[in-house]
């Protein structure tokens, strides 16, 4: 889902830093081999969250929802070789599908991964962390939101996805994922101390972080 013409987007993504070899064999892995891969994030959104590490000086991440690794991996690169990346995720198989490409690349020692529920998984995450990176189940956002305000480093950045829904976080009740995010973004909106910016990027990118 993008809110962007297709024409637009392609112009900005042929404009902007490219995909690695082994991030553009993922990508394309996914496409064409595995379930919902709508859910990969797009070449512009990966390019904005290579900037964006890159412009804070980031070295720890945690991410929620790992899919098939194309997040991690985009996240990696861009961060410095002793920088490392938590990424948590549920599903045994597409995370198998991530370590193998992970393993193909250079930067694979900087992940590293926990198949657990998220909500298990954040008991045992105690430190703070440079980016906090939203894109797991969309009922867990507020709590995700929650427990990244309490382990963001003073510079930190929280950048959470999907947060316009397609579209559907403009209409109250339709299911409970709309209305999981339209709480979260109700609860992004009114955090105070914090500078933030809903962008209307791929299906939405929400970056939080403190004033």
């Amino acid at each position: 889902m993008s809110f962007t013409p297709k024409e637009i987007e392609d112009y900005c993504v042929a404009h902007s830093s490219g995909l690695s070899e082994v991030a553009t064999e993922l990508m394309l892995h996914t496409r064409a081999s595995i379930h919902g891969s709508r859910m990969l994030i797009g070449e512009l959104e990966s390019s904005v969250l290579k900037f964006l590490i890159k412009l804070g000086q980031v070295k720890t991440v945690v991410e929620f929802g790992t899919y098939t690794g194309f997040s991690s991996l985009i996240m990696a690169e861009a961060l410095p070789d002793d920088g490392q990346i938590i990424t948590i995720d549920i599903n045994p198989e597409t995370s198998k599908v991530a370590k193998s490409f992970w393993d193909k690349s250079s930067v694979g020692h900087k992940i590293q991964q926990i198949l657990k529920p998220g909500p298990e998984a954040i008991k045992d995450l105690h430190g703070t962390y440079d980016l906090i990176f939203i894109d797991a189940d969309k009922n867990g956002y507020p709590l995700y939101l929650d427990w990244a305000i309490e382990h963001l480093s003073a510079r930190g950045l929280i950048i959470s996805d999907n947060t316009l829904w397609y579209g559907k976080v403009l209409t109250a009740g339709l299911d409970k994922q709309t209305d999981s995010i339209r709480l979260h973004n109700e609860k992004a909106k009114n955090l105070e101390g914090f500078t933030k910016t809903l962008l209307p990027i791929r299906d939405g990118m929400f970056l939080i972080t403190r004033n």
